[in-house]
């Protein structure tokens, strides 16, 4: 039954006419995907040189200007609470249904890109957009509500490709795919449902990729005969570099933009990245890393205060917590982590934030609802006396320590989250906590930091490779004892996460050898 609905997806979504647009659409921007690409490794060896990263110079014209972004429309003034999620069925109705005001479809981070997830995603779309998504299971029936959040989606980063999708003979760009099949079917489908095509873009490192992103929403838009500017776009600032550039990437989408997003996780997976060879970035357990440290308050609040000044809304990151029904002592931590977390979001002039499960809407929808009363939002609050400087977002000196509970955990995350994204699934709940791809980043990327930079545990050991390997063995071990969901694929993912936790360079983005593993 299953290979039949997947067949069938397949034969809507990639009908003749959506695939002449998909290769024309590479056809014409696939190149400067590869500029991009270079551009960022350029970027990473200035870095690896000693060059610190600054506001740009020739840009200073663009940050000091008066300028703001064109109109949002109606059905995006109103953002308090968004919930994100993968793009299965039962998890789009879920996450539509949940009473949020904005639900993001994620085909990047929170979903596996099996060819299966992918096609059946982009056929839940349009169906999302009819009011005819539907599913059927042994014990419940799930269907569409009458109203229904604002559907927004995220495509995967420009670093990503297609593998199942040839041009020339070469994959095609993850991100245009993933854009272009969205436009072809869904986009129109929502212009149809009374609402428009609305994007996130991830893992945006510069202006320039703002820029184009820009022109293929133009191109797009005139070949598929849809008014210039109906496109409107949250772009995620999850990477340090963006941060220095956040004015520009508002500036290129000026037409197209709708706000920005503190991708917090994806944020601290850049400072680890970029910096990875200075032992002046060395960050302690990431459970330590809070949006309270300064890099990450200077980075929040810089945000809020450009989207404010340029009439975008700033929306608030994920908190990881989820709630447990099976104990109420979790639970109830879990609420009381994210209610301060909102409320430290809308006091400091968030527009919006995310969760990651439904039971938490009420306790956001809370904290946003005392600070914006009746407003839509907080756009026109005055953000004048806000100064940060390249310094503030550079800046790590806060108290922290690295743990064996931390290592632990970095390791048993990244083993058991990879496990779960090789069987197909991109969000998983850990220890009661969401994980993603984002947050698995993290954890692998600080065993190789802590390692390459000869770390000490607050008893004095060292973390070594022998040490992390011991300890994926031992988590191994005792998963498969316990016989817990994935279990089948817990040794590619041990092997895929020695690979990018312990390999003598960095790789860039664990999903790039992860991917070569699933259909």
């Amino acid at each position: 039954m299953e290979q039949v609905q997947d067949l069938a997806a397949e034969r809507r979504v990639l009908s003749p006419d959506a695939v002449t647009f998909l290769i024309d659409l590479e056809s014409e921007f696939g190149w400067r995907r590869g500029r991009i690409l270079s551009a960022r490794q350029s970027r990473q060896l200035d870095i690896e040189r000693g060059m610190t990263p600054d506001f740009l110079s020739g840009t200073l014209h663009v940050r000091e200007s008066e300028w703001t972004i064109d109109p949002v429309p109606a059905d995006l003034m109103d953002r308090r609470v968004e919930i994100t999620g993968p793009v299965d069925t039962k998890m789009m109705i879920n996450a539509l249904n949940s009473g949020a005001r904005v639900f993001m479809a994620d085909f990047e981070d929170a979903t596996s890109p099996t060819w299966d997830n992918l096609l059946q995603g982009q056929a839940n779309l349009i169906d999302a957009y009819r009011g005819t998504l539907a599913l059927d299971t042994e014990s419940k029936a799930y269907r569409l509500n009458d109203e229904v959040a604002t559907l927004m989606v995220r495509p995967r980063g420009w670093h990503l490709e297609e593998k199942h999708f040839l041009v020339d003979s070469q994959p095609m760009s993850a991100s245009l795919f993933d854009f272009g099949l969205y436009l072809f079917h869904g986009g129109r489908a929502a212009l149809k449902a009374g609402t428009g095509p609305y994007l996130y873009l991830p893992k945006l490192e510069s202006h320039l990729e703002a820029r184009l992103w820009n022109d293929v929403f133009v191109w797009a838009q005139e070949r598929l005969g849809i008014p210039q500017g109906t496109i409107k776009v949250t772009v995620l600032i999850e990477n340090v570099l963006a941060a220095f550039e956040m004015d520009e990437i508002l500036y290129e989408l000026r037409d197209h933009a709708a706000g920005l997003n503190a991708g917090r996780w994806d944020y601290i997976f850049s400072v680890i990245k970029k910096f990875r060879h200075d032992p002046a970035f060395v960050l302690p357990d990431r459970s330590q890393v809070t949006m309270t440290v300064p890099f990450m308050a200077a980075y929040t609040e810089l945000m809020i205060s450009t989207c404010h000044r340029r009439g975008a809304h700033a929306i608030g990151g994920m908190s990881a917590f989820i709630p447990n029904r099976r104990d109420a002592d979790v639970t109830a931590a879990a609420v009381a982590a994210v209610r301060a977390d909102k409320a430290r979001e809308a006091a400091a002039g968030c527009d919006g934030t995310w969760v990651a499960h439904p039971d938490l809407i009420p306790i956001a929808w809370s904290e946003f609802d005392r600070v914006l009363g009746d407003d839509a939002n907080q756009i026109g609050r005055s953000t004048d006396d806000v100064t940060v400087t390249s310094d503030d977002l550079l800046d790590l000196d806060f108290d922290g320590e690295v743990t064996i509970e931390g290592v632990r955990t970095n390791v048993a995350v990244g083993i058991q989250y990879i496990a779960a994204w090789l069987a197909g699934n991109g969000a998983v709940a850990i220890d009661n906590l969401m994980e993603d791809v984002a947050t698995a980043e993290i954890s692998r990327s600080q065993i190789w930091q802590w390692i390459n930079h000869g770390v000490e545990m607050e008893d004095g050991t060292t973390i070594t490779e022998s040490l992390v390997r011991e300890l994926a063995g031992e988590i191994v071990s005792q998963i498969e004892v316990r016989g817990d969901s994935h279990s089948e694929h817990l040794h590619s993912a041990r092997k895929v996460f020695e690979e990018v936790a312990l390999g003598e360079n960095f790789v860039e983005f664990l999903t790039l050898p992860a991917y070569e593993l699933i259909n």
